[in-house]
């Protein structure tokens, strides 16, 4: 795949490209590749471009790769949608076009992802298993979405990043890339700064403060200031679960059922 360069320019001076129908097969030399397919090119890199994922993105860490999904339309009209089988509102994106764009990037690295209100919804675990692979592959549907046969036979996995509806998965596939960027060696300066952080343990991050210690009469938590290591550790690990417990009793119940697999398995 040659980088052609993106139609627009942005800021960011990042690195990545938009392929082409005509293009031929090359790889970057980067940790993680993320390949888009989707009818807005143009929506890449957007946020990616700035802060760490941008600044990794122009130091090669990861690359990102676009690909117009219209390049596959065979008519004259360039027509990539059509009406429902049976009947009802919206547009189909067909499954020749979306299964010709999917072939155009065979090569690319990483499982193959369409990112659906009916996937499987995104937790940490499955950021961590995409961060593992050489790259990630999404598909970003419109419209109506995706014909199920195509999706079917490419064998993706569907992703959800939660119970509401997008105007199509480009917003979804930046959150995604986002979340899995930040894993990659040197983006981010520390590996504890990751393992401190929600989710990762299984439970919320307790809440934060710095200084000043007395804001507006507010005062800081005392054993944050005691410089005792062991017993600010302890303090936010008790934090951590009720603030889980009160606020996500979802993650609390599967948090609980973890500890107990563990102590079984001990």
């Amino acid at each position: 795949m040659h980088d052609t360069g993106n139609d627009t320019d942005h800021d960011s001076g990042n690195e990545s490209g938009q392929i082409t129908a005509d293009s031929g097969s090359t790889r970057p030399h980067a940790l993680w590749q993320a390949t888009v397919l989707t009818l807005f090119p143009e929506m890449f890199p957007g946020p990616l471009g700035a802060s760490l994922a941008g600044k990794s993105l122009k130091d090669g860490i990861w690359a990102l790769k676009t690909l117009d999904i219209r390049q596959f339309a065979s008519d004259k009209h360039r027509t990539v949608d059509d009406t429902p089988l049976g009947g009802g509102v919206g547009m189909v994106l067909k499954p020749d076009v979306v299964a010709a764009a999917l072939d155009h990037v065979a090569e690319a690295p990483g499982p193959r992802i369409y990112l659906t209100p009916r996937g499987r919804p995104l937790d940490q675990p499955l950021v961590r298993e995409l961060a593992q692979a050489e790259g990630t592959v999404f598909l970003c549907g419109r419209y109506e979405g995706v014909d199920q046969r195509v999706i079917d036979a490419a064998g993706m996995m569907e992703v959800s990043i939660g119970d509401y509806i997008l105007s199509g998965g480009e917003m979804a596939a930046l959150t995604v890339i986002d979340a899995v960027v930040r894993l990659l060696p040197g983006v981010i300066g520390k590996e504890a700064s990751h393992r401190e952080e929600s989710f990762e343990t299984g439970l919320l991050e307790p809440a934060l403060y710095t200084q000043p210690r007395d804001w507006n009469g507010i005062q800081a938590p005392e054993i944050l200031a005691s410089g005792h290591h062991r017993k600010i550790a302890e303090w936010r690990q008790a934090e951590a679960e009720r603030e889980t417990q009160t606020r996500r009793p979802d993650l609390w119940q599967r948090y609980l059922q973890t500890q107990v697999s563990r102590s079984k398995k001990q």
